[in-house]
């Protein structure tokens, strides 16, 4: 019997399309980095960052058309501008951090409409930077997103303890010598990296979502921060496969249904809670 199903499983791992396959590789991939790296974002509370971010890729998509860039690069280098670019601001004391965000975040988005609107001749599916279109994922792409998160992945291991202690207390971290400066800078361009990335899952309008719906449900069912980012990593990947399942079945948007799939787990995650005593 067991061998029966090790042989249909193999089967069924045969007949899955190549773009079905890679799309579930490069969500997996963005998932199990997105997952840790949002139990941060979480714990700092710095959601709304992680949108201002999402909503200036699109003025990263232009810069990279106009410089004759793969849009991808152009995408990444404007988040990791406009992260460097709020901690500037945001160090100036010159306006309030809610204010500044969502000043960054519309102008961004604004700037990057007009500014492909303004390209004569350049024809841009808006659809699939705004909502992500995994389903067409190259082998490339595959092997960029992983090379990536892979070096994400290590950097937040390393700098784990740190990070953790500079979240728990910022001010004991920096009596005890740490330098939370530095490590606000690391997390902040980790997470520039990893929306960027992110967006070719489900794209500009949906990418936070990977990094707070899997941490919010990982929350209420770990008893540590290890084990939260573990789940969440774990709660990340799920959604992706139930998303692209859902998406095959029922001929949905891959990205919403991915979406849509971890936010349906964060709500079995708070049943768990509440029934475990854990929500009050």
């Amino acid at each position: 019997m067991g061998t029966g199903m090790a042989g249909m499983i193999i089967m069924g791992m045969g007949m899955i399309e190549d773009f079905m396959l890679r799309a579930l590789l490069g969500g997996l991939g963005v998932a199990g980095v997105a997952g840790p790296l949002g139990c941060f974002v979480i714990w700092r509370r710095m959601v709304y960052f992680g949108a201002a971010l999402a909503h200036s890729a699109l003025l990263g998509v232009a810069l990279g058309l106009a410089l004759g860039l793969p849009a991808d690069l152009g995408i990444a280098a404007l988040c990791l501008l406009m992260a460097l670019g709020f901690l500037a601001l945001d160090r100036s004391r010159l306006v309030a951090s809610d204010t500044l965000l969502g000043i960054l975040a519309h102008a961004s988005l604004a700037l990057g409409l007009l500014a492909l609107a303004l390209m004569e001749g350049l024809r841009v599916d808006l659809m699939s930077y705004l909502f992500g279109d995994i389903l067409a994922l190259s082998r490339t792409d595959v092997w960029i997103i992983y090379g990536l998160m892979a070096a994400v992945l290590g950097v937040l291991l390393v700098f784990w303890r740190p990070l953790l202690s500079a979240t728990i207390d910022e001010d004991l971290a920096r009596v005890e010598g740490l330098a939370t400066d530095r490590l606000k800078l690391i997390f902040t361009l980790l997470m520039a990296l990893v929306i960027a990335i992110g967006m070719k899952v489900v794209g500009i309008l949906m990418v936070i979502s990977l990094l707070i719906i899997p941490a919010a449900t990982a929350r209420w069912l770990a008893s540590s921060p290890e084990r939260m980012a573990l789940l969440a990593a774990l709660c990340g990947a799920l959604s992706v496969i139930l998303g692209l399942l859902g998406s095959h079945i029922w001929d949905l948007p891959t990205g919403a249904a991915i979406v849509a799939a971890a936010t349906g787990l964060f709500l079995l995650s708070l049943l768990a809670g509440s029934r475990s005593g854990r929500i009050e």
